[in-house]
């Protein structure tokens, strides 16, 4: 783990950590005291989502290139790590955007992308838990003066204690070491 990323999490973590994530590993996401609401604009916590391996990345729905490339790539990653079964492993993908992309918002990139309802989730924070969570799974971002975001494009598996289990920036084909992660992970539940 780099030591930028170590110092983060463990920075974030020193605030106050919600009662239902207190038993969770000290390294993992889910320790997160962030306010996230989803596309039907229920709120929920990180810790909420414990339980389940999921795949998690960071997108803005005025995307026009790259954030629809990693919703391509995660479905394709889904589907492959499924294998064509019925059980596919939970997507949260958190927006950068957290002055414009409210659940209304998220709710419309549900179709224009054609996203499975029944196993995604797209996330809107606030400014601040925005870039705790980047901090803390490593995702580099910056607003630009046209709105846009320069962002790192990354697909990251969490464990079912929101641990970071693999990583994969390939956005050109399913990477098969993360699926190969992901099965195992997926495999040991």
């Amino acid at each position: 783990m780099n030591f930028i990323r170590l110092l983060a999490i463990t920075l974030v973590f020193a605030c106050i950590v919600p009662a239902h994530a207190a038993e969770l590993p000290g390294d993992s996401v889910y320790r997160l005291p962030i306010a996230l609401s989803d596309q039907d604009n229920r709120a929920f916590q990180l810790a909420d989502r414990a339980g389940k391996p999921q795949l998690v990345s960071m997108f803005y729905t005025s995307c026009q290139f790259m954030c629809p490339l990693i919703i391509e790539e995660l479905k394709r990653t889904q589907n492959a790590i499924s294998d064509g079964g019925h059980t596919k492993l939970p997507v949260l993908m958190v927006s950068f955007d957290a002055a414009h992309d409210t659940p209304a918002k998220l709710k419309e990139t549900f179709g224009k992308r054609k996203i499975d309802a029944t196993t995604w989730t797209l996330a809107h924070a606030d400014a601040a838990s925005v870039r705790q969570l980047a901090a803390v799974l490593d995702i580099q971002y910056r607003a630009l003066p046209d709105g846009d975001f320069n962002h790192t494009s990354v697909l990251i598996l969490l464990d079912t204690q929101g641990r970071i289990v693999a990583r994969s920036e390939k956005m050109d084909g399913v990477d098969a070491d993360f699926v190969a992660a992901a099965k195992k992970l997926a495999a040991a539940q």
